[in-house]
């Protein structure tokens, strides 16, 4: 299958917009924090990075602008632009969904105004439409490509997929651990917090729980490992996505560990920081590696059972009839993030127990 011209056009609108919102909270932002190196080692988690006053974003804001900027333009041209708009409007969607409930929430009273809390709860309920607009456009303006000279969307190579499999698969696995790790280790009173947001979990205005996100991270990386291995369409769009994310993230936890000084004094540090170090080490080379080789033009699907958003693909030389099985699961999308305060970063929100060294892996 490939993309209608007016489902390219609709897809690149809602793409433009989705940036121009995050753009617009981003600039807010540098308004109010005045020096832009500030907010830059806030998204990082620095922590000495806290600013005065306190930033709406966080370190996935700036990614996720990148990411719809991305879209906007394969919407327009790629061959694999139905797979970027599904994939787009999944990662929004889960993104901005804990909105809703957290910006209302009492623990932001006095911390941000009135006025910016109603336009933050009015920009998540236009995100939430957007990215599902994004998933219908996506999903619903394919047609098959008889008499089109379009080319025909692409699934990743025989390497890259199983570069992607174990890059990815690697990372949603050490994700998960570090989770199931958290969960064990949380008290109750702050268990709900780290997943759908709290007073203790004080984060940017319209940032997502850490749990949520984390966790949403650790299952799309599981399952585009599965798909790339595969070959699927949709692996390349999505496992880019991830990829970044998790470059970002991994880069940002080295940053911090050379700033704070815990690489030069490693052995002196305790086992858990040892392997927070380590895992943003894995998260940013998995995430390059990744990124770099699902990136190159992948292998034209000739197929068009096989285009389908979720669909395999067929091997090279294969018949119809001899491919592999779709794969029917449609999980939610995350994103990393980072926090200025609360369990796992620096500066515990009050009554919380005493942070570690250094924030969770994937943030």
């Amino acid at each position: 299958m490939i993309l209608t011209r007016g489902a390219r056009i609709t897809g690149a609108v809602l793409c433009a917009v989705l940036a121009a919102l995050v753009a617009g909270w981003i600039v807010r932002d540098l308004r109010a924090v005045g020096d832009p190196w500030v907010l830059v080692r806030h998204w990082a988690g620095y922590t000495d990075g806290r600013p005065g006053n306190p930033p709406a974003t966080l370190q996935t804001d700036p990614v996720l602008l990148v990411v719809h900027v991305l879209a906007l333009f394969a919407a327009l041209r790629s061959p694999v632009a139905a797979s970027t708009l599904v994939a787009t409007g999944l990662v929004t969607s889960v993104l901005r969904l804990p909105g809703v409930w957290t910006i209302g929430s009492s623990w932001t009273d006095g911390r941000f105004s009135d006025e910016l809390r109603t336009r933050a709860l009015i920009g998540t309920f236009v995100a939430l439409a957007a990215g599902l607009a994004l998933v219908v456009t996506g999903a619903a303006g394919r047609r098959r490509p008889e008499g089109s000279s379009e080319p025909l969307p692409t699934r990743p190579g025989r390497r890259a997929g199983v570069t992607a499999f174990l890059a990815l698969g690697a990372s949603g696995t050490v994700m998960t651990a570090w989770e199931i790790r958290r969960l064990l280790a949380l008290p109750d009173a702050l268990r709900p917090g780290w997943y759908i947001g709290g007073e203790l979990r004080t984060l940017g205005l319209t940032a997502t729980p850490p749990g949520w996100s984390s966790l949403a991270l650790a299952v799309i990386c599981l399952v585009v490992a599965s798909t790339a291995l595969f070959r699927a369409v949709h692996a390349r769009p999505l496992g880019m996505i991830a990829a970044g994310f998790l470059l970002v993230s991994g880069g940002c936890g080295i940053a911090r560990a050379v700033h704070h000084g815990w690489l030069e004094h490693f052995g002196e540090v305790g086992t858990e920081q040892q392997l927070g170090v380590l895992t943003s080490f894995l998260l940013g080379l998995a995430g390059a590696a990744a990124l770099l080789v699902l990136a190159r033009g992948g292998v034209e699907s000739t197929d068009g059972r096989n285009q389908a958003y979720g669909g395999y693909g067929y091997p090279q030389g294969g018949t119809p009839g001899h491919g592999y099985p779709p794969y029917g699961s449609t999980p939610g999308y995350g994103y990393p993030g980072g926090g200025p305060h609360g369990y796992g970063y620096p500066g515990g929100g009050a009554g919380s127990p005493q942070p570690p060294a250094s924030p969770p892996p994937g943030w």
